[in-house]
């Protein structure tokens, strides 16, 4: 399976472009808190559907799909504490959930396809 031509994954690349933009606006004194831990873990999802594709199991492809979906929803804990921090306005916020949301309902058509393919 080539992970590159997977909608999914190319979602969550643009997700992670989003969410660097976001964080440049963020105070500095969160460069390697909030900053650090909300780019590592949308790195996480793109990163998780490769190495997925990558595996020789299905049992570990739906692991690291699984893990990919878990980053999501860290990350949109995440969006909610850096709105509750005012870090992000509502409009920045709201586009950025709108994105995570469309990842993930990709994210779970692709698990639920797998599962059937397995």
């Amino acid at each position: 399976m080539n992970y590159k031509e997977l909608e999914v994954w190319k979602v969550s690349r643009n997700l992670v472009k989003q969410i660097y933009s976001i964080t440049n606006n963020f105070p500095k004194m969160e460069v390697y808190g909030l900053i650090s831990q909300i780019r590592r873990c949308s790195i996480s999802i793109p990163s998780n559907i490769a190495e997925g594709c990558g595996r020789r199991s299905s049992k570990d492809t739906l692991q690291f799909l699984f893990i990919a979906r878990g980053s999501l929803y860290e990350l949109e804990t995440q969006l909610y504490l850096s709105l509750d921090l005012e870090y992000l306005n509502n409009q920045e916020f709201e586009k950025t959930i709108d994105s995570l949301i469309y990842c993930r309902k990709l994210l779970n058509g692709f698990i639920n396809y797998y599962k059937t393919k397995c």
